[in-house]
């Protein structure tokens, strides 16, 4: 069996996603599944699972292969809980990836790609904390639109893109290129057997997605 390739999408679905952004992360969902599905390293490496966090952070899709895998239905209400949402990651980092072993490999370090369009509600530095604990690979912060507090997100990884606006376009986009991250990202470990370690592991973003500091 191959070595699994984690992949975790926190996604912000708190009232500001309401309307088009929502249906834009709805939309990116497919796409990327789709591309996933015509990649022979993605199918064999890559695993997905999609948490979701408005008002309470909840685990909508569980780890999963990409042949098996199916897009959430997302709507959005509430507030913006991501501490929640990094301590529901952290808890199911640890339970889900396989630790290797003298009896066996174990998985590849998780790939993380969250988007949020605000500021966190929630004590995000305690979620912060529980994530630490866990081993991560790469861990991308989307920063949606003028309203996304880039501030946090750079205490939480050096790896932070924005977007300028969390219309349809762009966040599809975003999309596009989370799906040939996850696709590059399951044949680079596949080749070099070694675990990713930042944005350099990644293709190159589109124009619409900008690299926080650059």
């Amino acid at each position: 069996m191959s070595r699994r390739l984690p992949v975790y999408l926190l996604l912000d679905i708190s009232t500001s996603m309401k309307g088009e952004p929502i249906e834009s992360v709805q939309a990116g969902l497919q796409l990327l599944l789709s591309a996933l599905r015509r990649d022979p390293h993605a199918l064999e490496t890559a695993y997905l699972s999609v948490i979701t966090f408005g008002s309470k952070a909840q685990e909508v899709s569980p780890l999963m292969e990409v042949s098996a895998f199916k897009a959430p239905a997302l709507s959005a209400s509430g507030t913006t809980s991501l501490g929640a949402a990094l301590t529901l990651l952290a808890n199911a980092i640890k339970r889900d990836v396989v630790k290797g072993s003298a009896e066996r490999r174990g998985d590849w370090k998780p790939l993380i790609f969250l988007m949020t369009d605000g500021a966190p509600t929630d004590d995000w530095r305690r979620g912060k904390a529980d994530l630490d604990q866990q081993p991560v690979a790469t861990l991308v912060a989307c920063a949606a639109g003028q309203h996304a507090d880039t501030s946090v997100l750079r205490e939480l990884t050096d790896a932070v893109v924005t977007l300028d606006t969390a219309d349809a376009d762009t966040i599809q986009r975003f999309f596009a290129w989370v799906s040939a991250s996850i696709a590059m990202s399951s044949q680079k470990v596949d080749l070099t057997k070694r675990n990713l370690s930042g944005l350099g592991d990644l293709p190159p973003p589109p124009p619409e997605v900008n690299v926080a500091g650059v």
